[in-house]
């Protein structure tokens, strides 16, 4: 399933729509749709940001698609969310049955002295 990535510029928390690369050799920003994985060299940009790219003086930009919009979640992504739901559902691990004191273990555990929140409990040392 497709996680909702954020733009890479600081303080700013809004969902990412494109990608931006930079082809050093060619003096070159490259301005694409947002890649299918988030790369190191990479860096995710919201829509606003996207729009307000500029390059350092003497590198080109290359802008792949006019308008970024976000992703409509497709139909893969809603069933792999509805895959998960189930499987979180699904209990593997039955519940622990409840623990039963008889009324001698009870009445040790009414008198034992108290620090705080714990008990200290007197065993068979063993």
């Amino acid at each position: 399933m497709r996680s909702v990535r954020q733009c890479s510029r600081t303080a700013c928390g809004r969902a990412a729509v494109a990608t931006l690369t930079y082809v050093y050799a060619d003096s070159t920003a490259v301005l694409g749709p947002l890649a299918q994985n988030a790369e190191p060299h990479s860096y995710d940009l919201c829509p606003t940001h996207a729009e307000r790219l500029t390059a350092p003086r003497g590198w080109e930009v290359v802008r792949l698609t006019p308008e970024f919009a976000p992703a409509e979640p497709s139909r893969d992504d809603l069933l792999a969310l509805a895959d998960a739901v189930r499987e979180a559902g699904r209990s593997s691990n039955p519940e622990p049955a409840p623990v039963v004191l008889d009324e001698v273990a009870a009445a040790a555990l009414a008198q034992a002295p108290r620090r705080a929140h714990l008990r200290v409990l007197r065993g068979d040392g063993g």
